[in-house]
């Protein structure tokens, strides 16, 4: 085993010709900063044109989360004081979430805990995504003022059109039991989280397949004890009457509204209080990213988010949320324009 010292809060190691990245900021949920994004950048560009590395496996420090996001709040603060944050940071952490796509190596992610945001985006590019009991994916970008992005209108969109909308717009989050029926993961992980790795990776040995040797000490072959059945299921019918991405956000959350009585009537009602408290403006945007998203490849995607997420900043929805939610935490966000009746002039 070799190890480098830690380098922007991510220690790098190689084991048995594995390299293992750890995010490394456990009080902060492992939240991707500049720093973290470059030095990932930099390492993994090497690892893959160094023939003593077979594989990369990524993973988060601590029993909390694997990544849950970008700090958002150094990018609102840079922004008030005049600097080029938004741009540097968004740039670079969707080239890397785009390089981890196209990885030439087998490439493992553990996504233990918390996933959130810019940690999908580091996810789902990889060749084998693994979650465990503790593991809770979403995009929660609108009750931030933000877009779903890091790559989510392409691997979204790799969903129905209703579950994309649905998981999109509300932020909601998925258990490992969703996340692997939705197909937003692979396999159980043998490991719980990310400090365990270093001593499952030893029992690699000899050469052969990298991809069986991982398979062979990282995937677990059932469900842990005690994980239920998904529960997304339970409100399919919902999902797939009321949320049809053709449709104006505005007619989906007014349906919602009139569903009274019948089975899934608290749910709706549940489900359109949310999206009341979303910025109405992400809201629409998100609707229609995942709709052109459809028709766009990985690299056009990431793109088009660029630019939403530099409209976002500048309609001062980001900052009126990520003040609201983060900073301040009233709760309270105040959104430009505050209604989805304002949005449409209804």
């Amino acid at each position: 085993m070799t190890a480098a010292p830690h380098d922007a809060e991510v220690r790098f190691e190689v084991i048995h010709h594995v390299g293992l990245v750890t995010l490394d900021r456990p009080r902060s949920l492992n939240a991707l900063n500049l720093a973290m994004v470059r030095a990932l950048r930099q390492r993994l560009s090497a690892w893959a044109h160094d023939a003593g590395i077979q594989a990369v496996v990524l993973c988060g420090a601590g029993p909390r989360a694997f990544c849950a996001g970008g700090d958002v709040v150094a990018v609102v603060h840079d922004v008030q004081a005049g600097g080029t944050l938004r741009h540097d940071f968004f740039r670079e952490e969707y080239a890397l979430d785009l390089s981890l796509h196209r990885y030439p190596k087998p490439l493992v992610v553990l996504m233990h805990g918390i996933v959130m945001g810019g940690g999908m985006g580091l996810a789902q590019g990889a060749g084998l995504r693994l979650v465990t009991a503790t593991t809770r994916l979403a995009m929660p970008e609108t009750r931030i003022g933000l877009v779903p992005d890091v790559g989510a209108s392409f691997f979204l969109n790799r969903l129905s059109p209703p579950l994309a909308l649905y998981l999109a717009l509300t932020g909601e989050s998925v258990s490992a039991a969703d996340a692997l029926l939705l197909g937003l993961a692979d396999a159980w992980s043998a490991v719980e989280e990310g400090d365990a790795l270093p001593a499952a990776l030893a029992g690699l040995r000899g050469a052969g397949d990298p991809w069986a040797a991982l398979h062979r000490v990282l995937v677990r072959q059932q469900a842990p004890r005690d994980i239920g059945p998904a529960q997304l299921p339970e409100h399919w019918a919902a999902i797939f009457e009321h949320f049809d991405p053709r449709r104006p956000v505005l007619d989906t959350v007014q349906a919602l509204e009139a569903r009274a009585t019948g089975p899934h009537a608290q749910w709706c009602q549940h489900t359109a209080a949310q999206l009341r408290e979303r910025s109405p403006r992400m809201l629409e945007a998100t609707r229609l990213a995942l709709l052109r998203g459809r028709g766009l490849d990985r690299v056009a995607c990431f793109d088009m988010e660029f630019d939403l997420v530099q409209r976002a900043i500048d309609s001062g929805d980001f900052i009126a949320g990520v003040r609201a939610h983060l900073i301040d935490k009233t709760g309270r966000p105040r959104w430009n324009p505050p209604t989805l009746e304002d949005l449409h002039g209804a």
